[in-house]
């Protein structure tokens, strides 16, 4: 035992829920404590190597944006950038970046050794402490007490633990790692909605054993977006991934060995995440298809192991083998460690309120896979959001909550605690209403000044958005002060309806195809606006007329979400509604009557109902 000093707030779990909570925490001013079971596994990167995608590049632009780590982190370590949906709107185009895995750790380790107000400890949390039915800090499994006024779970897939390969059951928070049981029953105790869930992972393959000459090459991308609005490059050496395919013999050896799956031999009770199937699921669900696309990503620049992206299965190791070893390419292949399935403890995130604190037990939030998401990048913002609200919570200021309206965090939080999970939750662009405004490209405009108020924001972030907020706003001027008519627009090449409109620069740009190239000739200043600042302002203008209309639903969305919700309101006294109604409107508790809206099978009438009551409890509040 030894005597730790009380902190503002404890983190636990080094994951990347927990690596962007104790940063977040930090940076808001708490003096803040990481417990992890090892201080070198800060940063591991469990599954995939890889950052970003569809709706999770967003999202990592949106950490970054607040001055989160991920960013950074993975600019670092970033091999092979590729901008997914290229070819369409940059609304719905998500950064990706291939990650080297030792680079990544070591940027991350980097990070918490430049953060003040930080400490890293190790050992294992196995209880929290209690003082007046409030979280008063952390017992460790060898007895020692770390008081604390909040603390912050991320306990990733380690609660109650098990890894399945075939038949082969063993506990394990994940290969090599053994599970959280004290802390999983603790939670379990504390009456809590917990559920089962479960992940898996492709085999490990060496590289060196790859026939690449007969495999087809994928390159990134000639220019490359990185993730950090403080890079414009990447920073280390860039590689090639491979693509191979499964094929009628692959997929015979898999259905020969259904039985021997743990999932389809029932040995596994957790839902899986259906948009990321194992390979046994795909041959199963999608029976037509006879060849499946398989990407060899390598997993470091000087590590031999490739990540055989599109075939993670809980198949024995001998089955695995076979149909690895039937793909072109892999005929010769060694497997350095096998593919498995994890299922793991998670708490139905209803329970949780915006800021992602725990209602049952006032001072504890939870963050990532704990909460039914999969993913690093929905971890690290949900870390980044309880870590942030942990801070401000001890320190007696205003919680922070993101909307709906203004982020893909706030989309995602607030599915999570509206609707819960039936499968582990993964972002994707579709989830989000005003898609065409939260652009991963415009992320800092709309919250960096959020992460200013909140003071989350560095210094340096600081001064690179002024001077890029400053540059924009000098490139609105130019481009408005000329106002072309028809004729000359159309002198220009730029096809404008002849009605006698005078248009500016802005608003030509938002004609398909329109460039600056263009409008040089007739709009003076314009050569001097910077490349990329042309970029963002011709995105702006692109999506403005769009976001106009949008603007109109933004705001009935926010005159409901002012519209709140005691945390003691009472439904069962409202005899409208129905009593599955009821149930579900006090199982969730919404704060606020948009999210009320969002709940499974709330009508009309219904929130008219509650929108009543509110109104009469404030009149008698009024006059009392």
């Amino acid at each position: 035992m030894f005597h730790v000093k009380h902190f503002d707030v404890i983190i636990v779990g080094g994951g990347h829920a927990g690596a962007e909570a104790a940063q977040a925490s930090a940076r808001a001013g708490a003096e803040t404590a990481l417990i992890t079971l090892r201080r070198g596994d800060l940063g591991v990167m469990s599954c995939n190597p890889a950052i970003g995608g569809l709706g999770k590049g967003h999202l990592v632009r949106e950490i970054d944006a607040l001055d989160g780590v991920m960013g950074r982190v993975a600019d670092k370590a970033g091999i092979q950038y590729r901008l997914l949906n290229r070819r369409k709107g940059p609304a719905v185009q998500g950064p990706r970046a291939q990650a080297d895995r030792k680079l990544y750790r070591l940027a991350m380790a980097e990070e918490f050794a430049n953060r003040p107000n930080l400490s890293v400890i190790e050992g294992e949390v196995a209880d929290f402490l209690l003082q007046a039915g409030r979280i008063a800090g952390v017992l460790l499994a060898d007895g020692s007490e770390i008081p604390a006024r909040a603390v912050v779970l991320t306990s990733g897939t380690f609660l109650n633990g098990v890894i399945h390969i075939g038949d082969q059951r063993s506990s394990g928070g994940r290969m090599g790692d053994r599970p959280s049981i004290p802390l999983a029953q603790r939670i379990r105790g504390l009456d809590l909605p917990v559920g089962r869930l479960k992940t898996g992972t492709p085999p490990r393959l060496d590289g060196r054993s790859i026939d690449w000459s007969v495999l087809e090459e994928q390159p990134g991308d000639e220019d490359p977006v990185v993730f950090s609005f403080l890079n414009r490059a990447p920073l280390v050496r860039q590689i090639s991934c491979g693509i191979t395919h499964t094929n009628d013999h692959t997929h015979q050896i898999i259905r020969d060995n259904l039985g021997r799956s743990a999932m389809y031999g029932g040995h596994i009770e957790g839902v899986g995440p259906r948009y990321c199937p194992s390979i046994e699921d795909k041959v199963v669900r999608f029976a037509d298809k006879s060849s499946h696309q398989v990407f060899l990503e390598p997993e470091g620049l000087d590590d031999p192991t490739i990540y055989p992206n599109g075939i993670s299965t809980s198949l024995p190791a001998d089955v695995q083998e076979a149909y690895v070893r039937s793909m072109r390419g892999l005929e010769d292949v060694v497997i350095t460690q096998p593919g498995y399935a994890i299922e793991y403890d998670y708490v139905d995130p209803r329970a949780l309120d915006l800021t992602l604190h725990c209602a049952a037990l006032p001072g504890l939030f939870l963050a990532g896979q704990i909460n039914g998401t999969t993913g690093y990048e929905e971890a690290a913002a949900q870390g980044l959001v309880a870590g942030l609200n942990a801070a401000l919570l001890v320190q007696g200021r205003a919680p922070a909550t993101f909307s709906r309206s203004d982020s893909y965090i706030g989309v995602m939080i607030d599915d999570l605690t509206t609707r819960g999970v039936s499968e582990p939750y993964r972002m994707f662009t579709s989830r989000a209403e005003f898609r065409l405004s939260l652009r991963a490209d415009n992320a800092d405009q709309r919250l960096t000044p959020l992460g200013l108020a909140l003071g989350c924001v560095g210094e340096q972030r600081a001064r690179v958005f002024a001077e890029k907020m400053e540059k924009i706003e000098q490139g609105r001027g130019v481009l408005s002060q000329v106002r072309l008519s028809p004729g000359e627009a159309a002198a220009l090449g730029i096809k404008v309806g002849q009605d006698g409109q005078r248009r500016d620069g802005l608003q030509l740009l938002a004609f398909e195809g329109v460039t600056f190239d263009q409008l040089e000739p007739a709009i003076p200043g314009i050569t001097d606006i910077e490349p990329d600042i042309r970029d963002q302002l011709g995105r702006d203008a692109l999506y403005a007329n769009y976001i106009e209309r949008q603007r109109i639903d933004v705001a009935a969305l926010r005159r409901d979400e002012d519209i709140r919700i005691p945390d003691h309101f009472i439904y069962d006294d409202l005899g409208g509604l129905s009593n599955e109604l009821k149930a579900k409107l006090a199982r969730v508790r919404p704060s606020s009557l948009a999210q009320a809206g969002r709940i499974d099978g709330m009508t009309p009438a219904a929130l008219t109902l509650i929108l009543a009551r509110l109104r009469q409890m404030d009149r008698l509040r009024q006059a009392g």
